[in-house]
């Protein structure tokens, strides 16, 4: 039967023991991303009812073979692993979730946090940059970081080596917070593990990959959106043409976040993208106070109503089953190319509530993929 939550019910507020399980199985579950995962959770209210409903709603949208859903036992071993590494769960919709994050589309479902977790909602700045930077760039990175620091800003980064370190090691006496693309037990690069573990010690360390996982290509775009999405703002120190670091700084920029760019010249290729975000309109800053003059008049862009939550995002009500008819329209639409559901609205003039329902179960057969700003897409055959 569809549940749907009243306003109270999508507000942060603790979880007992059967629904965290149930959430980090839901999380876990094949197919589901966190978009999916914000919308079956908006839908029927708790991750329980969503668990007993996602075999339907998969064998609706096409899916012909069972769905891998992690059973309780697997959940509860793998928040046990984490305590034992003196790591705890943040789950979506939980008191003490970082607010930032929680305001993304595609906030992960589940966060892992090691060290001082106060961090996490303490007004924070993204510096990120080139692994092979410069002399001068890892100078400029320690000086925006300390200053910053100074402010009562936290630093967040991406532990890699070059510009991601040095911002780090400049903010472990003010706060800094470490996102990693593989598990927090995981090493990487080698060269970082001092750093990691003062980060664990007098910073906070965060992933959403359980521990073991080690990280892969994938993974780092992943943990470029976590890094942006729990900061008011990205500086790009040096990043070559085809940097992560852009990645990090188109992403904050789609999630409504300040992006500020330190200029080099155009002799070094490690400033050409850098001098490129500029010209694209990213703050020209030399040193933290052209940061700062920009922060300060800033409000958090926290996207989740006070009293509603971050599950509001996925919206409410409408319609409970999708017709074969749209089901197979859609599909027709849909290519390996994003595209927004507003077109796909247009393209069919079906009702958007409809639409959501259709690609709801078409998400959870396996058969489309989910994307941030409004966008879906035909899934990968090796995904």
């Amino acid at each position: 039967m569809f549940f749907e939550p009243s306003p109270e019910e999508f507000a942060p507020r603790p979880l007992d023991e059967a629904e965290r399980l149930a959430r980090l199985r839901l999380a876990r579950t094949e197919t589901i991303g966190p978009i999916g995962f914000r919308a079956l959770i908006a839908r029927y209210g708790t991750a329980r009812a969503a668990i007993e409903a996602v075999p339907e709603l998969a064998k609706r949208g096409g899916r012909t073979r069972p769905l891998r859903i992690p059973g309780e036992r697997a959940a509860r071993a793998e928040l046990k692993a984490a305590a034992a590494h003196g790591a705890r769960a943040l789950f979506l919709g939980e008191a003490g979730y970082p607010k930032m994050l929680a305001a993304i589309e595609d906030a992960p479902p589940v966060l892992f946090v090691q060290g001082a977790t106060h961090l996490l909602e303490t007004r924070s700045v993204a510096i990120v940059g080139a692994r092979n930077a410069s002399a001068a760039g890892l100078t400029q990175a320690r000086r925006f970081s300390a200053a910053l620091g100074e402010e009562g800003y936290v630093i967040v980064s991406g532990l890699a080596r070059g510009i991601d370190g040095a911002a780090h090691e400049a903010a472990l006496a003010t706060g800094t917070i470490g996102v990693l693309a593989g598990g927090l037990d995981i090493v990487y690069p080698k060269e970082n593990a001092a750093l990691m573990r003062a980060i664990a010690e007098q910073g906070v360390l965060a992933s959403e990959e359980p521990l073991g996982m080690r990280p892969s290509a994938r993974h780092f775009p992943k943990r470029n959106r976590i890094v942006s999405g729990l900061s008011l703002g990205v500086v790009v120190i040096e990043a070559a043409q085809r940097s992560g670091s852009l990645i990090t700084a188109r992403l904050a920029g789609e999630q409504g976040r300040e992006v500020f760019a330190v200029p080099g010249s155009p002799m070094d290729a490690r400033s050409c993208g850098t001098n490129r975000l500029i010209k694209q309109g990213a703050y020209l800053v030399e040193s933290a106070d052209d940061v700062l003059a920009v922060l300060e008049d800033l409000r958090p862009p926290i996207g989740e109503p006070e009293k509603e939550g971050p599950f509001s995002i996925a919206g409410r009500g409408g319609a409970r089953e999708a017709s074969e008819a749209l089901k197979l329209e859609l599909r027709a639409l849909l290519s390996f190319t994003p595209v927004a559901v507003d077109v796909l609205v247009r393209e069919t003039g079906a009702d958007p509530a409809e639409i959501a329902a259709a690609l709801l179960e078409l998400e959870i057969a396996g058969l489309v993929i989910r994307l941030p700003g409004g966008r879906v897409a035909l899934r990968p055959e090796e995904e």
